[in-house]
C-alpha cells in the first residue's frame, strides 16, 4: 500500500494541516517554490477538503512525492466525545483505576469542581482473573475459558474498540498478547489496543490512560486515513500519506492507523517545527511559538534554538498542557510530545453570558460549520473573529480562496445582542470580548514561559495562524515581550511545517536498577534490542540520528528526570552526573553526595533524514491590499478610534514604520498598535515588530 513507506522519488511535498475552522494546504516543488491554499473545513468529513485541496494543487506538480498531514480529527474525537464504542479489559481489581486518575485539582480554590468522566463508562469496563507480578513473573495464568466468554460478551455488546491493559503487562505482556490473539478470533471485527504495544512502561493510570484514547480514537481515525487514501488513488496521486506526531516528527499512516494517540496534537505541532525553522534562520533562539486558530490558541517555548519537550500531555482540559501543576481535567496521554499549552480561545470562539451576567469567551467555538457571523454561513452568535471585525481589525470582502466573504453588517448584528445586554456599545462589547480572549491566551503563554521559571521578557513571540498576528502585539505587551515576529504566510505556518518534519519513531522499556551497582552493559543491552525494532521501522529511509535518554531519580521519589545519554560507551558516573545537574536545574536542589540513584526506564529515539528547507520560498502569494500600501480603515485598537493606514507586506522594507499601522494578508492582518514599529526582513520576508521603549527600541 502506497502509505506504507515514504519516498525518496523526486517530485513536489504536500503539508496539509487541518484545523476546526480551515484546511490549510502548502505544496513545496524540487526548487523550493511554494503555492498555497486555504479552504473551509468540511465537517464531520474533513478528508473532503483535504483531498479537494491537494486535487487543486496537484496540477502545478508535475509529480507528488509525498504528502504529510496535520489533523485534528483524533483531538476532536476526545474534545466533544465522539469516539468509537470502547471497552477496557484489565486485570481483577483494577477496573476503576480510570476514575480514581491521580489526585490532581486544577482549580485549588473551585469547591464544585468535578473530575471528568472517564471516556469508558464503568459498564464497560472488564476483569479477567489473571495476574503478573512486578518482576515479570506469572502469577495467576491467564484462563482461556473466561478469556474467551469475555470475548464474545464484548461482541454481544457490538464493542467498536477494546483497550487490553493488564498489571505489569509493560514487564511481561504474554497475558496481553494471548488475549488479543482470542479477540481476533471471538470478536474479529473490533480493533485491539495492547498497552505493550502503545506504551511499554510502568505506571497504571496513565498506561491504561493512554490505551483507552488509543483505543476511542482507532476506528475513527483509521476510517479517515482510508478515505484520503482512496481518493487519492482515485486521483491518481500515489504519493506516500505521512502523518505528523505531538514529539514533531512523522509517521506512516498505516503507523498511524496503529497508534492515532501518537497523533492526537499534530497540528499544533507541526507550527512549533516551523517556529523552530524560522527562528533559526533569524538567528533568534529564544522565542515563544503562538498559534492562534479558529478553535484555540497554542504555545510552546523555543529556548537555545531547541523546542521544549514532555514526556507527558493532557487534552480536554479548560487548559490543555504538559504541567504537572494543572493537570486532572482532562485526558491524561503517556507519550513523546512537544510541550505545547492550548486554550479554546480561537477566532471562531463564542461569546457568551455566564449565569452572573459576566462576559465569557470559548471555549465552544462556532468552528467551520457554522463558522462566525460574519461569514454569512448561517452562524448568529458573537465570536472573537466578528469582534475583529466590528474593531476594524479584520477587512470585510473576501477570506482566502474566496469561499466565504466577510460581512460588517454580520458581525455588528451578532455582537450587538451582547452588547444590548450589558448595556454596552457595540465598540465597546466587541473590545471586552476581545480583551477576554486575550487575557485566556495569556494564560497559555504564562503557562509555558513564566510558571516554568522562565522571563518572557527574555524571548521573541512567533505569532501565526489565522488570528495569531491580530492579537500578538497586545499580547506581548500584556507580557512584557518586545519584539513579535510574523512569518510569511501567517495563516497556513503549521501546513509549512509540517514540510519540515523528519520521520521519527520512539521506544522504551521498563527497568530498576540501582545506578550505583549497575554495570554499564544493562543498559547497553536493551538500547540495542530496541535500536534492531526502530532500524527496521526506518529501513531504507537514509541515516538514522540515534537519541538516548534516560529516566532516572533519587531513591523514594516518586517522579523521575529525563536525562540525555550520548551516544557512544555508557559512561554510568557521567550519567549521574547529568542527573543531578538537571535535578538541580530543574528543583534548586541536588542529593547529598552518595544519595541513592535509580534508572527506571530507557528510552530510544530513532529520527530519519530531515528535508532541506534552504530553499524554501512562498511563490506568488496572493495580496490581500495593494503593494503600494494606499488605504486607511476606521479601526479601534485598545478603546481609542483611529483612522489607521493599511498596507501590505510588499510594501514594508527593511526600514521601520510606525504604528498604527494595519498589514491585510491572503490569510491574516498583522495589527501593529500605537508605540509599536515594524520592518520587514529581506531574506525570509517576516515582519518584525517591536515595542518601542522611551522614544527607542
Amino acid at each position: 500500500m502506497s502509505g506504507d513507506t515514504t519516498s525518496s522519488a523526486a517530485g513536489a511535498r504536500v503539508g496539509v494541516d487541518v484545523g476546526g475552522t480551515f484546511t490549510d494546504v502548502v505544496l513545496q516543488g524540487d526548487d523550493g517554490r511554494t503555492s498555497v491554499r486555504k479552504l473551509l473545513s468540511t465537517p464531520p468529513g474533513y478528508d473532503e477538503a483535504v483531498v479537494t485541496a491537494v486535487a487543486d494543487l496537484a496540477p502545478r506538480a508535475g509529480s507528488i512525492a509525498e504528502v504529510v498531514h496535520g489533523t485534528t480529527v483524533a483531538t476532536n474525537a476526545v474534545l466533544e466525545r465522539r469516539g468509537s464504542v470502547t471497552a477496557l479489559v484489565t486485570t481483577a481489581g483494577f477496573r476503576d483505576v480510570l476514575e480514581l486518575r491521580r489526585l490532581r485539582i486544577p482549580h485549588m480554590y473551585d469547591l464544585f469542581w468535578r473530575k471528568p468522566p472517564p471516556l469508558v463508562e464503568r459498564r464497560l469496563r472488564f476483569e479477567l482473573d489473571e495476574r503478573v507480578a512486578a518482576d515479570g513473573t506469572v502469577v495467576r495464568p491467564l484462563d482461556e475459558t473466561e478469556a474467551r466468554a469475555l470475548a464474545r460478551r464484548l461482541r454481544e455488546l457490538e464493542i467498536e474498540s477494546v483497550a487490553v491493559c493488564f498489571l505489569h503487562a509493560y514487564r511481561n505482556p504474554e497475558h496481553e498478547e494471548r488475549f488479543g490473539r482470542v479477540l481476533a478470533e471471538e470478536h474479529p471485527s473490533a480493533t485491539v489496543s495492547l498497552s505493550s504495544e502503545i506504551l511499554r512502561e510502568q505506571r497504571e493510570y496513565e498506561r491504561s490512560a493512554t490505551t483507552v484514547v488509543n483505543a476511542y480514537v482507532r476506528p475513527l481515525m483509521s476510517s479517515y486515513l482510508d478515505r484520503i487514501r482512496r481518493r487519492l488513488d482515485a486521483l491518481g496521486i500515489a504519493a506516500p500519506l505521512q502523518i505528523m506526531q505531538s514529539s514533531g516528527g512523522v509517521m506512516t499512516s498505516d503507523d498511524a492507523k496503529l497508534r492515532p494517540v501518537f497523533a492526537l496534537e499534530s497540528g499544533p505541532a507541526a507550527g512549533v517545527v516551523a517556529a523552530l525553522g524560522m527562528s533559526r534562520l533569524l538567528d533568534e533562539p529564544n522565542v515563544i511559538a503562538f498559534d492562534m486558530g479558529g478553535t484555540t490558541a497554542k504555545a510552546s517555548l523555543i529556548e537555545g534554538a531547541a523546542i521544549a519537550r514532555g514526556r507527558e500531555y493532557e487534552a480536554g482540559g479548560s487548559l490543555s498542557a504538559g504541567s504537572r501543576l494543572i493537570r486532572g481535567s482532562g485526558e491524561l496521554l503517556r507519550i513523546p510530545t512537544i510541550d505545547i499549552a492550548e486554550v479554546g480561545a480561537g477566532g471562531g470562539s463564542i461569546a457568551w453570558l455566564d449565569p452572573a451576567g459576566g462576559l465569557q469567551v470559548g471555549p465552544r467555538s462556532a468552528g467551520a460549520d457554522p463558522g462566525p457571523a460574519c461569514y454569512g454561513l448561517g452562524g448568529s452568535e458573537p465570536t472573537v473573529t466578528d469582534a475583529n471585525v466590528v474593531l476594524g481589525l479584520m477587512p470585510e470582502g473576501p477570506v482566502a480562496d474566496g469561499q466565504i466573504s466577510v460581512s460588517r453588517d454580520g458581525a455588528a448584528a451578532a455582537v450587538q445582542r451582547v452588547a444590548e445586554v450589558l448595556g454596552l456599545t457595540l465598540l465597546e462589547a466587541a473590545d471586552g470580548i476581545r480583551r477576554i480572549a486575550n487575557a485566556r491566551m495569556t494564560r497559555a503563554l504564562r503557562s509555558v514561559s513564566s510558571e516554568k521559571g522562565r522571563d518572557p521578557r527574555d524571548f521573541a513571540l512567533v505569532a501565526y495562524g489565522g488570528a495569531g498576528p491580530s492579537h500578538a502585539a497586545a499580547l506581548a505587551e500584556e507580557l512584557g515581550v518586545r519584539t513579535v515576529l510574523v512569518p510569511p504566510v501567517a495563516g497556513l505556518f503549521s501546513a509549512v511545517g509540517l514540510l519540515f518534519a523528519r520521520p521519527e519513531f520512539h521506544d522504551v522499556r521498563p527497568c530498576h536498577l540501582q545506578l550505583d551497582s549497575a554495570a554499564a552493559d544493562e543498559l547497553a543491552d536493551p538500547y540495542a534490542e530496541m535500536e534492531t525494532g526502530l532500524a527496521t521501522a526506518l529501513a531504507g529511509r537514509g541515516p538514522i540520528v540515534w537519541v538516548r535518554t534516560a529516566d532516572l531519580r533519587y531513591g523514594g521519589q516518586s517522579w523521575e528526570v529525563e536525562v540525555d545519554l550520548p551516544q557512544g560507551p555508557i559512561d554510568l558516573p557521567a550519567l549521574r552526573r547529568r542527573f543531578e545537574d538537571e535535578h538541580e536545574r530543574l528543583y534548586g536542589v541536588r542529593g547529598q553526595p552518595g544519595s541513592p540513584v535509580e534508572v527506571r526506564a530507557l528510552r530510544l529515539a530513532a529520527l530519519g533524514p530531515q528535508p532541506s528547507t534552504d530553499a524554501f520560498r512562498v511563490d506568488g502569494e496572493p495580496a490581500a491590499a495593494d503593494a503600494s500600501g494606499a488605504g486607511t480603515r476606521t479601526a479601534c485598537i485598545d478603546g481609542d478610534v483611529l483612522d489607521v493606514r493599511v498596507t501590505a507586506r510588499q510594501a514594508i522594507g527593511s526600514e521601520r514604520v510606525a504604528g498604527p499601522l494595519l498589514v491585510d494578508e491572503y490569510d491574516t492582518t498583522v495589527v501593529v498598535p500605537p508605540g509599536w514599529v515594524v520592518r520587514g526582513d529581506p531574506r525570509t520576508r517576516t515582519l518584525v515588530l517591536h515595542r518601542e521603549v522611551d522614544g527607542g527600541e
